[in-house]
C-alpha cells in the first residue's frame, strides 16, 4: 500500500512550473509591449527635437529656439492666448462649481443629464460649432462679429464651451471626494450665505480638482486652431499653423518647447495632487 502511494505521489506531475514559466512569459510580453509603445511615442519626439537644433545646416545649437522666441508675433499671439486661456477657466469656473454642487446637493437624479450635457463637445466637432456661432452671431440683427470685443467674447463662450467635458469631470470627482452635505450644515448653522458657502468652503476643498481642470482647459485654448481661424482671431493656433507651413526647424522647437510645458503642467498636478493627501494627515495629528 505505501509503495503504491509512494509510486504516485512520485509519478504527480510538478504543478508549480507552468504556472512560473506562464508568469515569465506574461511579464516578457508585457515588457515587450512597453517597450514598443515608447519606440512608438518617443521616437517622433526624439526627431523633432533633433531636427530643431539643427536650424542652420550641419550646426548645432538653439537658433531655432532663439528665433521663436524673439519673435513679436509669437510673444503676441502667446499673450493673446494665455488671457483668452484665463478668461475662459474663469467662466467656466462660474458656470461650473455651482452647477455641479447643486446637482450634487440637492438633484443628484440630474446628474447623468448634467453630463450628458457638458460630454456635448465630444459629439459636436468644433467646425460645426463655429459654423453654427457664425450664424447665429454674424448676419443681422445681432451682427456681433463685426467688433472685434464681441468677437473674442464669443471665442471665450465657445471656448468654456469645449472646457465643459474636461472640468465638469474634474469639478464632479472633486466633489465625491468631500462629504458636501456635511460642510454645507455646517456653514449653514454659522449662518453663511450660498454664495460664501460657495466661494470659502467648496472652493477650497477642490483645489486639485481645479487646477486639473483648469490645466487642462489651459491647454486645450492655447493649441485651439479651427474656433480661431474662422472668427479671425490671431491667437496661439493659427500662429502655429502658419509656422508649420512656411518654416521648418521653427516648428520643431515650438513642438519641444509645448511638450515640455505639457510635461511640467502634468507634474504640478502630480505633486499636489501627492501632498494633498500628506498634508491633511498632519491636520489630523
Amino acid at each position: 500500500m505505501s509503495a503504491i502511494s509512494a509510486t504516485a505521489v512520485a509519478e504527480a506531475p510538478p504543478t508549480p512550473e507552468p504556472a512560473i514559466r506562464a508568469g515569465s512569459g506574461s511579464k516578457v510580453l508585457a515588457w515587450m509591449v512597453v517597450f514598443g509603445g515608447l519606440i512608438y511615442f518617443f521616437t517622433p519626439l526624439v526627431a523633432t527635437g533633433q531636427r530643431s537644433f539643427f536650424a542652420i545646416r550641419d550646426t548645432f545649437g538653439f537658433e531655432a529656439y532663439r528665433r521663436i522666441l524673439t519673435d513679436p508675433t509669437f510673444i503676441d499671439t502667446f499673450t493673446l492666448s494665455v488671457v483668452n486661456a484665463v478668461l475662459t477657466i474663469v467662466l467656466s469656473l462660474i458656470v461650473i462649481v455651482p452647477t455641479a454642487y447643486w446637482v450634487a446637493l440637492k438633484m443628484p437624479r440630474l446628474r447623468s443629464v448634467i453630463e450628458f450635457i457638458t460630454l456635448l463637445p465630444f459629439v459636436i466637432p468644433a467646425v460645426v460649432l463655429v459654423f453654427g456661432l457664425l450664424r447665429m452671431y454674424g448676419p443681422p440683427p445681432l451682427s456681433l462679429l463685426n467688433s472685434s470685443t464681441s468677437t473674442r467674447v464669443i471665442l471665450i463662450c465657445a471656448y468654456a464651451a469645449l472646457s465643459f467635458p474636461y472640468m465638469y469631470r474634474a469639478v464632479d470627482n472633486g466633489l465625491r471626494a468631500i462629504n458636501i452635505r456635511t460642510l454645507t450644515e455646517a456653514a449653514q448653522s454659522l449662518g453663511a450665505t450660498w454664495p460664501t458657502i460657495i466661494w470659502r468652503v467648496i472652493f477650497p476643498n477642490l483645489k486639485v480638482a481645479l487646477l486639473s481642470g483648469a490645466l487642462l482647459t489651459f491647454a486645450i485654448v492655447i493649441g485651439e486652431l479651427t474656433i480661431a481661424l474662422y472668427l479671425g482671431q490671431h491667437t496661439f493656433g493659427p500662429y502655429m499653423a502658419d509656422l508649420v507651413r512656411n518654416k521648418v526647424s521653427e516648428p520643431a522647437a515650438l513642438t519641444v518647447l509645448s511638450f515640455a510645458f505639457t510635461w511640467i503642467a502634468m507634474g504640478i498636478i502630480s505633486y499636489l495632487t501627492r501632498r494633498q493627501p500628506s498634508s491633511k494627515k498632519r491636520g489630523k495629528r
